[in-house]
């Protein structure tokens, strides 16, 4: 009977620990840069038992088969979903019905060959697109740049039920390149080489840089076809080592893993951005991008930004973010971290334009509260909600705490477990952290309720 119990306890250790496993993606791909095309052989396994799915695959990915692998071998009959309506349009979703036709079944091993030729933009007079974006799959000039979850140049699990993506994933994989002299794979070193077998025990965005370029490296920061000397790497290196220290030392969690930075060009003929793939971080567009941060000219306005993707570590990576409140809370605390810096940094006097810059481009919009929001698209112009209305009702609620609770609130919200991130959560955890009824009611009502919560954040900011 004790054997039998002993049995019973393993075995629901094995499938909880099975439950909560990270994905595992083997293979290889072979790219083209002059071509535009990108071969897969991937097999995805080691992933939870999930009975309600999607598996996301680029839209100009061409599917040969998708090959159920465990328990046992067979090719799959696969359909695809038109109402993955939390995609945000790269991908096709696909999943596999069951005997009955009316559920779905998922194998426990799956290997996915597919194929697909995009357009490479050589010139911005003739040859360019009207858009770039983080999500696209972007052959320009010399390179490849492909992001993992939005383009999902690989399969991506999604968790339905749970509101949860699989993009994050251990891999060894395989990539050829015969027309590139570098490659790059996100977790990983960048390798002169046209074929190289890349692996990740800790789990990644698998994001890739493959072409033709330069790189340098310095105390374990990588700087991948910067255009930037030897001095200037120096100097950008040292601020970001301070960046770095002023979260660790706010946020009690120390980076992981070695930074790397990434410049390239859109494959459009206007756009500039950056974005972060945590270990990596994109600065795209024509005008010196990274560059732009050592130079005194500009480095008021790129400093703060790359302040911003530095806090995508903490803010998206370390925590996740899900539900309707999930990319307010991604973007407005990275922002707070920024603002944050900038004010301890980079001076008041900067800090205080970056406000007033907040405050007037929110001049001729009401947004909706967080209590109120029951969708993403309630955000309406979501660029204004995200980066600027957020940060404002962050900076006033830390006005209301003080700086020393408002940090303690940023490390309850990393730390604290949640399936979903939701009003529910923002506000628990800060009354987790206030243990102030009293107060919380009063923020509460101020900020997070009340539809003239812009006005009272802007009062409680400008205040004397």
């Amino acid at each position: 009977m004790k054997r039998t119990f002993l049995l019973l306890t393993l075995l629901t250790c094995i499938k909880l620990s099975a439950q909560q496993g990270v994905p595992k993606l083997t293979g290889k791909i072979e790219i083209s840069i002059e071509q535009g095309t990108l071969k897969g052989d991937l097999t995805l396994s080691d992933f939870p038992h999930i009975n309600d799915y999607y598996i996301r695959i680029n839209s100009g990915l061409n599917i040969l088969h998708i090959k159920a692998l465990e328990p046992e071998e067979f090719l799959i009959q696969y359909s695809r979903a038109l109402n993955d309506t939390t995609s945000t349009g790269e991908s096709n979703a696909y999943y596999f019905k069951d005997g009955n036709g009316k559920g779905k079944f998922l194998p426990k091993s799956i290997q996915f060959k597919y194929v697909g030729k995009f357009p490479v933009v050589k010139d911005t007079i003739e040859n360019y697109s009207r858009k770039d974006w983080k999500g696209n799959i972007a052959f320009n000039h010399n390179s490849v740049r492909a992001d993992g979850f939005q383009s999902a140049w690989y399969p991506v699990l999604y968790d339905i039920t749970n509101d949860k993506t699989y993009e994050h994933l251990t891999y060894d994989i395989e990539i050829i390149c015969n027309d590139c002299s570098t490659l790059y794979a996100n977790g990983n070193k960048p390798v002169k080489a046209q074929k190289q077998n890349f692996k990740s025990e800790l789990p990644q965005e698998l994001t890739l840089f493959c072409g033709n370029y330069d790189f340098a490296e310095l105390d374990n920061t990588y700087f991948l076809n910067s255009g930037m000397g030897e001095k200037e790497i120096e100097t950008f290196g040292k601020l970001i080592n301070d960046y770095k220290a002023f979260y660790v030392k706010k946020l009690n969690r120390p980076f992981d893993q070695p930074v790397s930075f990434i410049q390239t060009t859109p494959t459009s003929k206007k756009d500039g951005w950056m974005f972060v793939s945590y270990p990596t971080i994109f600065s795209i567009g024509w005008n010196n991008g990274l560059k732009n941060i050592v130079d005194p000219k500009y480095q008021k306005f790129w400093r703060p930004y790359i302040a911003h993707e530095l806090g995508h570590y903490y803010f998206g990576t370390v925590k996740v973010f899900n539900s309707e409140l999930g990319d307010m809370m991604s973007e407005g605390f990275a922002e707070l971290l920024s603002l944050q810096l900038t004010k301890d940094i980079m001076g008041e006097e900067l800090y205080k334009q970056k406000i007033d810059e907040k405050i007037e481009h929110l001049k001729k919009i009401s947004p909706k509260p967080f209590g109120k929001v029951k969708s993403e698209t309630e955000y309406e112009n979501r660029q204004l909600y995200v980066y600027d209305y957020a940060p404002l009702i962050f900076t006033a609620i830390k006005k209301e705490i003080g700086e020393e609770k408002m940090w303690e609130w940023l490390i309850t919200i990393l730390e604290t477990e949640t399936t979903f991130t939701n009003y529910d959560f923002l506000i628990s955890t800060l009354q987790t952290t206030l243990n102030d009824k009293k107060l919380m009611e009063l923020i509460e009502k101020q900020y997070l309720t009340n539809d003239n919560s812009l006005k009272n954040a802007i009062d409680k900011i400008t205040m004397e």
